[in-house]
């Protein structure tokens, strides 16, 4: 198996250490790097070819959110678990509008930021509705949600029928199989229909379907 490469971002040399110390000893990932500000992070990832960076959000002169979004406009660009002390901050909520995989609190015992690792490099988001509606909740006010509401609406409308019934499952939090039992089609007609959603609608990952069709009002108790 080959070993999963990880690149450690946060400006704190204490926290870096102890990621360090946490997860080298996993055979199955390799720490390729460490960066203490956002703006070395292209630099890096350049060199090192990480699949995963495991990203702080707060960093003085590049935060995570900026050195994240420049991340995923890469071709190749590696998945992004953001590192935070809050699991309702707008921060977390814009880095992962930005493609961010999911999120890890600083307080994580050890085996779950590994775990949240592996996964991220998987393929599966380390989020669950319930932490986006939190999310969302948290950052909405004023006018921004009326706006938002409306382009993720529009945004949607590019979807078929079923494209946009595979989207809701998505944003419900069900995994392929759970969609294909649920929606009657094989798991591999599901994974091209999760596909063509993220080329359509110019998305990054799960995360991104999840917060649109949330925005969009289309999730089972939004009020839609």
């Amino acid at each position: 198996m080959t070993p999963i490469r990880l690149l450690l971002v946060d400006d704190d040399p204490l926290v870096r250490a102890g990621l360090a110390f946490m997860m080298g000893g996993a055979d199955d990932l390799e720490i390729v790097g460490e960066a203490a500000d956002g703006s070395e992070v292209e630099e890096l990832v350049e060199r090192t070819r990480p699949d995963v960076v495991l990203m702080d959000i707060r960093m003085p002169t590049v935060d995570g959110l900026v050195a994240t979004e420049r991340l995923r406009e890469r071709k190749d660009a590696p998945q992004v678990v953001v590192l935070t002390t809050f699991h309702a901050d707008e921060q977390v909520l814009r880095a992962l509008r930005a493609g961010a995989a999911g999120f890890v609190l600083k307080d994580t015992p050890p085996g779950d930021i590994l775990e949240a690792v592996r996964r991220v490099a998987a393929g599966d988001p380390v989020l669950s509705p319930t932490v986006t509606r939190q999310l969302m909740e948290h950052a909405a006010g004023g006018s921004g949600p009326d706006t938002r509401r409306t382009t993720a609406r529009t945004r949607v409308a590019a979807l078929n029928d079923r494209e946009r019934e595979v989207a809701v499952a998505v944003g419900q939090g069900h995994s392929n199989a759970e969609i294909a039992r649920e929606l009657f089609m094989s798991v591999a007609t599901v994974k091209t229909h999760v596909s063509r959603i993220l080329a359509k609608l110019d998305l990054n990952n799960r995360v991104q379907i999840a917060l649109l069709t949330y925005d969009a009002g289309l999730l089972e108790g939004d009020g839609h």
